[in-house]
Protein backbone atom coordinates (compact mmCIF):
# COMPACT_ATOMS: atom_id res chain seq x y z
CA UNK A 1 0.00 0.00 0.00
CA UNK A 2 1.33 3.64 -0.29
CA UNK A 3 1.55 4.06 3.72
CA UNK A 4 4.45 1.24 3.58
CA UNK A 5 7.87 1.94 4.06
CA UNK A 6 10.59 1.43 1.13
CA UNK A 7 12.66 -1.67 2.13
CA UNK A 8 16.47 -1.49 2.73
CA UNK A 9 18.40 -3.83 0.27
CA UNK A 10 19.44 -7.00 0.82
CA UNK A 11 23.11 -7.56 1.17
CA UNK A 12 24.24 -10.56 -1.02
CA UNK A 13 25.02 -13.53 0.76
CA UNK A 14 27.80 -16.24 0.60
CA UNK A 15 27.55 -19.74 1.66
CA UNK A 16 28.78 -20.47 5.38
CA UNK A 17 31.27 -22.76 4.11
CA UNK A 18 33.10 -20.49 1.79
CA UNK A 19 35.52 -18.14 2.67
CA UNK A 20 36.20 -14.36 1.20
CA UNK A 21 38.80 -14.11 -1.21
CA UNK A 22 42.39 -14.26 0.23
CA UNK A 23 43.92 -10.64 0.42
CA UNK A 24 47.10 -10.55 -0.86
CA UNK A 25 50.14 -12.02 0.10
CA UNK A 26 52.50 -10.12 2.35
CA UNK A 27 55.28 -11.98 0.54
CA UNK A 28 54.46 -10.52 -3.12
CA UNK A 29 53.68 -7.28 -1.75
CA UNK A 30 50.06 -7.25 -3.51
CA UNK A 31 47.38 -5.15 -1.86
CA UNK A 32 43.86 -6.11 -2.90
CA UNK A 33 41.58 -3.77 -4.94
CA UNK A 34 39.13 -2.60 -2.22
CA UNK A 35 35.77 -4.70 -2.88
CA UNK A 36 32.66 -2.09 -2.42
CA UNK A 37 30.20 -3.76 -0.37
CA UNK A 38 27.27 -4.54 -2.75
CA UNK A 39 24.58 -2.39 -2.24
CA UNK A 40 21.33 -3.57 -5.03
CA UNK A 41 19.14 -0.97 -6.20
CA UNK A 42 15.65 -1.55 -5.55
CA UNK A 43 12.72 -0.54 -7.69
CA UNK A 44 11.02 2.84 -6.86
CA UNK A 45 7.59 2.84 -5.06
CA UNK A 46 5.38 5.42 -6.53
CA UNK A 47 3.80 6.90 -3.45
CA UNK A 48 7.73 7.95 -2.18
CA UNK A 49 8.80 10.19 -4.92
CA UNK A 50 11.06 12.18 -2.92
CA UNK A 51 12.69 8.90 -1.30
CA UNK A 52 16.84 9.16 -3.22
CA UNK A 53 18.71 5.53 -4.33
CA UNK A 54 21.40 4.62 -2.04
CA UNK A 55 24.77 5.57 -3.28
CA UNK A 56 26.84 2.27 -4.40
CA UNK A 57 30.20 2.83 -3.72
CA UNK A 58 32.31 2.80 -7.78
CA UNK A 59 34.32 -0.49 -8.14
CA UNK A 60 38.12 -0.10 -8.72
CA UNK A 61 38.57 -0.72 -12.70
CA UNK A 62 38.94 -3.62 -14.28
CA UNK A 63 40.12 -5.04 -18.04
CA UNK A 64 37.28 -5.40 -19.63
CA UNK A 65 38.53 -7.97 -21.82
CA UNK A 66 40.21 -10.14 -18.54
CA UNK A 67 36.38 -9.77 -16.95
CA UNK A 68 34.43 -10.85 -19.75
CA UNK A 69 36.86 -13.92 -19.72
CA UNK A 70 36.04 -14.58 -16.14
CA UNK A 71 32.35 -13.94 -16.05
CA UNK A 72 32.05 -16.43 -18.42
CA UNK A 73 32.76 -19.00 -16.07
CA UNK A 74 29.85 -18.39 -13.70
CA UNK A 75 26.58 -17.43 -14.03
CA UNK A 76 23.58 -16.05 -11.86
CA UNK A 77 20.11 -17.32 -11.05
CA UNK A 78 17.11 -15.63 -10.66
CA UNK A 79 17.24 -15.33 -6.86
CA UNK A 80 20.66 -13.64 -7.32
CA UNK A 81 22.55 -16.86 -6.24
CA UNK A 82 26.02 -16.80 -8.00
CA UNK A 83 27.68 -20.09 -9.60
CA UNK A 84 30.97 -21.00 -11.09
CA UNK A 85 31.85 -23.67 -13.11
CA UNK A 86 34.96 -26.23 -12.66
CA UNK A 87 36.33 -29.67 -13.55
CA UNK A 88 33.78 -31.23 -10.89
CA UNK A 89 31.09 -29.38 -11.99
CA UNK A 90 28.99 -26.56 -10.99
CA UNK A 91 29.90 -24.85 -7.15
CA UNK A 92 27.82 -22.26 -5.67
CA UNK A 93 30.09 -19.13 -4.60
CA UNK A 94 27.53 -17.20 -3.03
CA UNK A 95 24.45 -14.96 -3.44
CA UNK A 96 23.90 -11.78 -4.58
CA UNK A 97 19.88 -10.60 -3.99
CA UNK A 98 18.37 -7.30 -5.11
CA UNK A 99 20.61 -6.53 -8.33
CA UNK A 100 20.82 -7.71 -11.79
CA UNK A 101 23.05 -10.07 -13.25
CA UNK A 102 25.93 -8.49 -14.58
CA UNK A 103 26.21 -6.83 -11.09
CA UNK A 104 25.90 -9.89 -8.89
CA UNK A 105 28.13 -11.83 -11.24
CA UNK A 106 30.77 -8.19 -11.61
CA UNK A 107 31.57 -8.26 -7.55
CA UNK A 108 32.71 -12.09 -7.75
CA UNK A 109 34.88 -11.76 -11.10
CA UNK A 110 36.34 -8.91 -9.50
CA UNK A 111 37.74 -11.23 -6.58
CA UNK A 112 38.95 -13.52 -8.45
CA UNK A 113 40.69 -11.19 -10.80
CA UNK A 114 42.01 -10.12 -7.79
CA UNK A 115 43.56 -13.94 -7.14
CA UNK A 116 44.78 -13.64 -10.56
CA UNK A 117 47.05 -10.37 -10.36
CA UNK A 118 48.33 -12.31 -6.86
CA UNK A 119 49.52 -15.21 -8.79
CA UNK A 120 51.12 -13.34 -11.51
CA UNK A 121 52.51 -10.30 -9.08
CA UNK A 122 54.36 -14.01 -7.64
CA UNK A 123 55.45 -15.65 -10.88
CA UNK A 124 57.48 -12.10 -11.60
CA UNK A 125 59.32 -11.62 -8.67
CA UNK A 126 59.86 -15.48 -7.95
CA UNK A 127 62.97 -15.32 -9.42
CA UNK A 128 63.87 -12.74 -6.35
CA UNK A 129 62.21 -14.27 -3.20
CA UNK A 130 64.01 -16.46 -1.00
CA UNK A 131 63.03 -19.82 0.30
CA UNK A 132 60.87 -18.30 2.93
CA UNK A 133 58.87 -16.10 1.50
CA UNK A 134 58.47 -18.54 -1.43
CA UNK A 135 56.86 -20.95 0.63
CA UNK A 136 54.73 -18.29 2.68
CA UNK A 137 53.20 -17.08 -0.47
CA UNK A 138 52.85 -20.69 -2.07
CA UNK A 139 50.44 -21.51 1.12
CA UNK A 140 48.42 -18.77 1.01
CA UNK A 141 48.08 -18.90 -3.00
CA UNK A 142 46.87 -22.42 -2.49
CA UNK A 143 44.80 -21.92 0.50
CA UNK A 144 42.79 -18.80 -1.82
CA UNK A 145 42.31 -21.51 -4.11
CA UNK A 146 40.45 -24.42 -2.47
CA UNK A 147 37.44 -22.82 -3.00
CA UNK A 148 37.45 -19.61 -3.59
CA UNK A 149 34.27 -17.21 -3.75
CA UNK A 150 34.77 -16.07 -7.10
CA UNK A 151 33.96 -16.14 -10.74
CA UNK A 152 36.78 -16.94 -13.05
CA UNK A 153 38.75 -19.93 -14.96
CA UNK A 154 39.44 -21.60 -11.37
CA UNK A 155 40.39 -24.44 -12.62
CA UNK A 156 43.14 -22.60 -14.91
CA UNK A 157 44.37 -20.57 -12.36
CA UNK A 158 45.12 -23.46 -10.03
CA UNK A 159 47.21 -25.52 -12.91
CA UNK A 160 49.28 -21.79 -13.05
CA UNK A 161 50.06 -22.01 -9.41
CA UNK A 162 50.85 -25.59 -9.94
CA UNK A 163 53.37 -24.64 -13.14
CA UNK A 164 54.57 -21.73 -10.69
CA UNK A 165 55.15 -24.50 -7.69
CA UNK A 166 57.60 -26.54 -9.67
CA UNK A 167 59.08 -23.39 -10.77
CA UNK A 168 59.23 -22.79 -7.32
CA UNK A 169 61.09 -25.87 -6.17
CA UNK A 170 63.81 -24.81 -8.75
CA UNK A 171 63.91 -21.10 -7.41
CA UNK A 172 64.29 -22.83 -3.85
CA UNK A 173 67.18 -24.92 -5.28
CA UNK A 174 68.89 -21.94 -7.09
CA UNK A 175 68.72 -19.87 -3.98
CA UNK A 176 70.43 -22.57 -1.52
CA UNK A 177 73.12 -22.59 -3.73
CA UNK A 178 73.34 -19.07 -3.72
CA UNK A 179 73.10 -19.20 -0.20
CA UNK A 180 75.81 -21.64 -0.10
CA UNK A 181 78.26 -19.51 -2.21
CA UNK A 182 77.33 -16.73 -0.42
CA UNK A 183 77.93 -18.53 3.02
CA UNK A 184 81.84 -19.74 1.61
CA UNK A 185 82.69 -16.36 -0.03
CA UNK A 186 81.89 -14.92 3.66
CA UNK A 187 83.91 -17.98 5.02
CA UNK A 188 86.85 -16.55 2.93
CA UNK A 189 86.59 -13.28 3.76
CA UNK A 190 86.18 -13.92 7.57
CA UNK A 191 89.01 -16.39 6.89
CA UNK A 192 90.87 -13.47 5.61
CA UNK A 193 90.25 -10.85 8.36
CA UNK A 194 91.37 -13.89 11.12
CA UNK A 195 94.33 -14.93 9.37
CA UNK A 196 95.95 -11.14 9.05
CA UNK A 197 95.16 -10.52 12.26
CA UNK A 198 96.96 -14.17 13.00
CA UNK A 199 99.68 -13.13 11.06
CA UNK A 200 100.05 -9.39 12.88
CA UNK A 201 99.97 -11.55 16.62
CA UNK A 202 102.60 -13.22 15.40
CA UNK A 203 105.22 -10.91 14.87
CA UNK A 204 108.70 -10.29 16.36
CA UNK A 205 107.72 -7.92 19.48
CA UNK A 206 110.98 -6.49 19.22
CA UNK A 207 110.39 -5.83 15.54
CA UNK A 208 106.56 -4.54 15.54
CA UNK A 209 105.79 -1.06 15.08
CA UNK A 210 102.65 -1.43 17.99
CA UNK A 211 100.49 1.96 17.12
CA UNK A 212 100.34 0.63 13.27
CA UNK A 213 99.85 -2.89 14.56
CA UNK A 214 96.82 -1.98 16.67
CA UNK A 215 95.35 0.17 14.38
CA UNK A 216 95.13 -2.46 11.75
CA UNK A 217 93.97 -4.75 14.02
CA UNK A 218 90.98 -2.47 15.24
CA UNK A 219 90.09 -1.78 11.42
CA UNK A 220 90.16 -6.00 11.09
CA UNK A 221 87.76 -5.99 13.94
CA UNK A 222 85.70 -2.87 12.13
CA UNK A 223 85.65 -5.07 8.74
CA UNK A 224 84.44 -8.56 10.78
CA UNK A 225 81.52 -6.84 12.75
CA UNK A 226 80.76 -4.56 9.38
CA UNK A 227 80.62 -8.70 7.69
CA UNK A 228 78.01 -10.25 10.64
CA UNK A 229 75.89 -7.46 10.57
CA UNK A 230 75.59 -6.62 7.06
CA UNK A 231 77.09 -10.38 5.43
CA UNK A 232 75.35 -13.95 4.71
CA UNK A 233 74.78 -15.39 8.38
CA UNK A 234 77.01 -18.75 8.54
CA UNK A 235 76.45 -21.37 11.15
CA UNK A 236 77.02 -21.06 14.53
CA UNK A 237 80.33 -24.04 14.79
CA UNK A 238 81.86 -21.77 11.53
CA UNK A 239 81.33 -18.82 12.98
CA UNK A 240 82.17 -19.63 16.70
CA UNK A 241 85.73 -20.96 15.17
CA UNK A 242 86.74 -18.30 13.55
CA UNK A 243 85.60 -15.88 16.07
CA UNK A 244 87.50 -17.64 18.50
CA UNK A 245 90.78 -17.38 16.35
CA UNK A 246 90.49 -13.83 15.78
CA UNK A 247 89.52 -13.23 19.60
CA UNK A 248 92.76 -15.35 20.37
CA UNK A 249 95.02 -13.19 17.87
CA UNK A 250 93.76 -9.92 19.28
CA UNK A 251 94.50 -11.54 22.77
CA UNK A 252 98.01 -12.45 22.18
CA UNK A 253 98.89 -9.40 20.48
CA UNK A 254 97.62 -7.03 23.75
CA UNK A 255 99.60 -9.65 25.53
CA UNK A 256 102.79 -9.04 23.80
CA UNK A 257 102.49 -5.86 23.76
CA UNK A 258 101.73 -5.32 27.69
CA UNK A 259 104.86 -7.80 28.23
CA UNK A 260 107.51 -5.95 25.64
CA UNK A 261 107.23 -2.24 26.93
CA UNK A 262 107.12 -3.70 30.80
CA UNK A 263 110.32 -5.20 29.59
CA UNK A 264 111.00 -2.49 27.90
CA UNK A 265 110.59 -0.32 31.34
CA UNK A 266 112.44 -2.58 33.13
CA UNK A 267 115.72 -2.55 31.11
CA UNK A 268 115.75 1.73 30.40
CA UNK A 269 115.39 1.86 34.64
CA UNK A 270 118.50 -0.67 34.43
CA UNK A 271 120.43 1.37 32.13
CA UNK A 272 118.54 4.66 33.70
CA UNK A 273 120.17 3.30 37.17
CA UNK A 274 123.59 2.58 35.03
CA UNK A 275 124.12 5.37 33.41
CA UNK A 276 123.45 7.54 36.58
CA UNK A 277 126.17 5.77 38.29
CA UNK A 278 128.23 7.28 35.42
CA UNK A 279 127.35 10.21 35.84
CA UNK A 280 128.11 10.01 39.48
CA UNK A 281 132.10 9.19 38.76
CA UNK A 282 132.03 12.01 35.89
CA UNK A 283 130.91 14.57 38.15
CA UNK A 284 133.95 12.99 40.63
CA UNK A 285 136.15 13.06 37.64
CA UNK A 286 135.53 16.62 37.28
CA UNK A 287 137.56 18.78 39.33
CA UNK A 288 140.57 16.33 39.04
CA UNK A 289 144.13 17.99 37.60
CA UNK A 290 145.62 14.95 37.02
CA UNK A 291 145.44 15.23 33.37
CA UNK A 292 146.40 12.17 31.56
CA UNK A 293 144.69 9.50 34.08
CA UNK A 294 141.45 11.48 34.11
CA UNK A 295 141.33 11.90 30.47
CA UNK A 296 142.10 8.12 30.30
CA UNK A 297 139.10 7.29 33.08
CA UNK A 298 136.97 9.36 31.03
CA UNK A 299 137.16 7.43 27.54
CA UNK A 300 136.60 4.57 29.77
CA UNK A 301 133.46 5.79 31.11
CA UNK A 302 132.42 7.16 27.66
CA UNK A 303 132.66 3.29 26.24
CA UNK A 304 130.56 2.46 29.19
CA UNK A 305 128.26 4.77 28.23
CA UNK A 306 127.84 3.59 25.01
CA UNK A 307 127.66 -0.10 26.22
CA UNK A 308 124.68 0.56 28.39
CA UNK A 309 121.95 1.09 25.98
CA UNK A 310 119.37 3.29 25.57
CA UNK A 311 116.86 4.49 28.79
CA UNK A 312 113.75 5.92 27.63
CA UNK A 313 113.99 9.01 25.58
CA UNK A 314 113.31 11.78 27.92
CA UNK A 315 115.34 10.43 30.53
CA UNK A 316 118.27 9.39 28.64
CA UNK A 317 118.47 12.85 27.01
CA UNK A 318 118.54 14.47 30.35
CA UNK A 319 121.16 12.18 31.62
CA UNK A 320 123.40 12.42 28.55
CA UNK A 321 123.17 16.59 29.69
CA UNK A 322 124.45 15.91 32.70
CA UNK A 323 127.32 13.37 31.38
CA UNK A 324 128.44 15.63 29.27
CA UNK A 325 128.67 18.36 31.24
CA UNK A 326 130.79 16.81 33.70
CA UNK A 327 132.59 15.36 31.23
CA UNK A 328 133.00 19.34 29.79
CA UNK A 329 134.30 20.88 33.28
CA UNK A 330 137.07 18.70 33.19
CA UNK A 331 138.18 19.26 29.80
CA UNK A 332 137.54 22.58 29.83
CA UNK A 333 139.75 23.02 32.67
CA UNK A 334 142.53 20.61 31.30
CA UNK A 335 142.40 22.76 28.09
CA UNK A 336 142.39 26.28 30.05
CA UNK A 337 145.56 24.89 31.88
CA UNK A 338 147.19 23.59 28.51
CA UNK A 339 146.87 26.83 27.34
CA UNK A 340 148.69 28.91 30.42
CA UNK A 341 150.76 26.10 29.63
CA UNK A 342 151.48 26.46 25.70
CA UNK A 343 152.01 30.40 26.62
CA UNK A 344 154.67 29.64 28.85
CA UNK A 345 156.22 27.27 27.14
CA UNK A 346 156.18 29.15 23.66
CA UNK A 347 158.99 31.61 25.26
CA UNK A 348 160.86 28.48 26.06
CA UNK A 349 160.60 27.10 22.80
CA UNK A 350 162.00 30.89 21.23
CA UNK A 351 164.91 30.22 23.33
CA UNK A 352 165.65 27.03 22.22
CA UNK A 353 165.04 28.09 18.31
CA UNK A 354 168.13 30.36 19.19
CA UNK A 355 170.03 27.91 20.59
CA UNK A 356 169.43 25.66 17.39
CA UNK A 357 170.47 28.54 15.02
CA UNK A 358 173.33 28.70 16.74
CA UNK A 359 174.30 24.92 17.26
CA UNK A 360 173.71 24.26 13.74
CA UNK A 361 176.19 26.61 12.60
CA UNK A 362 178.77 24.41 13.77
CA UNK A 363 177.92 21.56 11.37
CA UNK A 364 179.49 20.53 9.22
CA UNK A 365 181.98 19.81 11.83
CA UNK A 366 185.57 20.90 10.62
CA UNK A 367 187.33 21.39 13.82
CA UNK A 368 185.81 18.69 16.23
CA UNK A 369 187.71 20.33 19.75
CA UNK A 370 185.67 23.66 18.91
CA UNK A 371 182.82 22.20 17.84
CA UNK A 372 182.24 20.33 21.28
CA UNK A 373 183.54 23.26 23.29
CA UNK A 374 180.99 25.31 22.09
CA UNK A 375 178.24 23.05 21.87
CA UNK A 376 178.52 21.97 25.40
CA UNK A 377 177.55 25.50 27.03
CA UNK A 378 174.45 25.54 24.16
CA UNK A 379 173.27 22.64 25.65
CA UNK A 380 173.41 24.06 29.38
CA UNK A 381 171.35 26.50 28.09
CA UNK A 382 169.31 24.19 26.08
CA UNK A 383 168.25 22.11 29.42
CA UNK A 384 168.01 25.77 31.52
CA UNK A 385 165.58 26.87 28.99
CA UNK A 386 162.74 24.21 29.91
CA UNK A 387 159.99 22.46 28.21
CA UNK A 388 158.46 23.20 25.03
CA UNK A 389 154.75 22.96 24.17
CA UNK A 390 154.25 19.22 23.11
CA UNK A 391 153.45 19.75 19.52
CA UNK A 392 157.14 21.30 18.89
CA UNK A 393 158.83 18.60 21.32
CA UNK A 394 159.55 16.17 18.64
CA UNK A 395 160.79 18.92 16.08
CA UNK A 396 162.92 21.16 18.52
CA UNK A 397 164.94 17.80 20.17
CA UNK A 398 165.32 16.33 16.96
CA UNK A 399 167.16 19.42 15.41
CA UNK A 400 168.93 19.42 18.46
CA UNK A 401 169.92 15.31 18.54
CA UNK A 402 170.73 15.76 15.14
CA UNK A 403 173.88 18.62 15.76
CA UNK A 404 175.13 16.57 18.81
CA UNK A 405 175.44 13.19 16.25
CA UNK A 406 177.24 14.95 13.86
CA UNK A 407 179.79 16.35 16.71
CA UNK A 408 180.17 12.62 17.88
CA UNK A 409 180.41 11.37 14.40
CA UNK A 410 182.92 13.72 13.69
CA UNK A 411 184.85 13.12 16.48
CA UNK A 412 184.23 9.24 15.74
CA UNK A 413 185.73 10.12 12.47
CA UNK A 414 188.97 11.49 13.51
CA UNK A 415 189.81 9.08 16.50
CA UNK A 416 189.57 6.35 13.90
CA UNK A 417 190.73 7.71 11.17
CA UNK A 418 193.21 5.30 10.41
CA UNK A 419 190.78 2.75 11.48
CA UNK A 420 190.14 -0.46 9.14
CA UNK A 421 186.80 -0.10 9.43
CA UNK A 422 186.13 3.84 9.52
CA UNK A 423 184.82 3.21 5.95
CA UNK A 424 181.88 0.39 6.76
CA UNK A 425 181.14 3.41 9.83
CA UNK A 426 181.18 6.15 7.36
CA UNK A 427 178.92 4.48 5.21
CA UNK A 428 176.41 3.38 7.74
CA UNK A 429 176.54 6.66 8.92
CA UNK A 430 176.13 8.16 5.92
CA UNK A 431 173.06 5.82 5.35
CA UNK A 432 171.36 6.96 8.33
CA UNK A 433 171.96 10.76 7.12
CA UNK A 434 170.44 9.75 3.53
CA UNK A 435 166.98 8.48 5.48
CA UNK A 436 166.48 11.70 7.96
CA UNK A 437 167.84 13.62 4.83
CA UNK A 438 164.62 12.04 3.12
CA UNK A 439 161.95 12.33 6.24
CA UNK A 440 163.39 15.82 5.86
CA UNK A 441 162.45 16.54 2.58
CA UNK A 442 158.76 15.60 3.30
CA UNK A 443 158.61 17.11 6.35
CA UNK A 444 159.81 19.74 3.82
CA UNK A 445 157.11 19.47 1.54
CA UNK A 446 154.18 19.15 4.59
CA UNK A 447 155.44 22.45 5.70
CA UNK A 448 155.28 24.14 1.81
CA UNK A 449 151.78 22.53 1.54
CA UNK A 450 150.24 24.41 4.70
CA UNK A 451 152.03 27.35 3.95
CA UNK A 452 153.33 28.30 7.09
CA UNK A 453 156.32 30.31 6.63
CA UNK A 454 157.49 29.40 10.35
CA UNK A 455 157.55 25.71 10.10
CA UNK A 456 159.20 25.70 5.77
CA UNK A 457 162.06 27.76 6.67
CA UNK A 458 163.16 25.60 9.77
CA UNK A 459 162.52 22.45 7.90
CA UNK A 460 164.99 23.86 5.11
CA UNK A 461 167.20 24.57 8.20
CA UNK A 462 167.33 21.17 9.45
CA UNK A 463 167.43 19.62 5.72
CA UNK A 464 170.57 21.70 4.78
CA UNK A 465 172.65 20.86 8.16
CA UNK A 466 171.88 17.00 6.92
CA UNK A 467 173.08 17.19 3.62
CA UNK A 468 176.18 19.48 5.06
CA UNK A 469 176.76 16.42 7.31
CA UNK A 470 176.68 14.01 4.91
CA UNK A 471 178.84 16.16 2.81
CA UNK A 472 181.42 15.96 5.55
CA UNK A 473 181.02 12.02 6.15
CA UNK A 474 181.76 11.43 2.75
CA UNK A 475 184.51 13.63 2.38
CA UNK A 476 186.06 12.06 5.79
CA UNK A 477 185.25 7.95 4.47
CA UNK A 478 187.42 9.49 1.20
CA UNK A 479 190.06 10.93 3.63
Amino acid sequence: SPTEEPQAPEEPQAPADTAPAAAAPEAVGARPAPRPRPMPRPAPRPHTPAAAAPVVPAAPPVDARDAAEAAAWGRVDDDGTVWVREATGERMVGQYTGADREEALGFYVRRFLDLQAQVALFEARLPQLAAKEIDQTLTTLTEALQEPTAVGDIDGLRARLERLTAAADERRAQAAAERESAKAQAVAERTAIVEQAEKIAAQDPSRTQWKQSGERLRTLLDSWKNAQRNGPRLDRPTEDSLWKRFSHARTAFDRHRRQYFSELDASQAQVKTAKEQLIARAEELSTSTDWARTAIAYRQLMDDWKAAGRAARKDDDALWARFRAAQQSFFDARSAQNAEVDAEYGENLKVKLALLEEAEKLVPVTDVKAAKAALRPLQDKWDAAGKVPRNDVQRVEGRMRAVEQAVRDAEQAAWHKTDPEKKARAEGAAAQLEASIKALEADLAKARDTGDDTQIAEAQAALDARRAWLDQVQRTARD
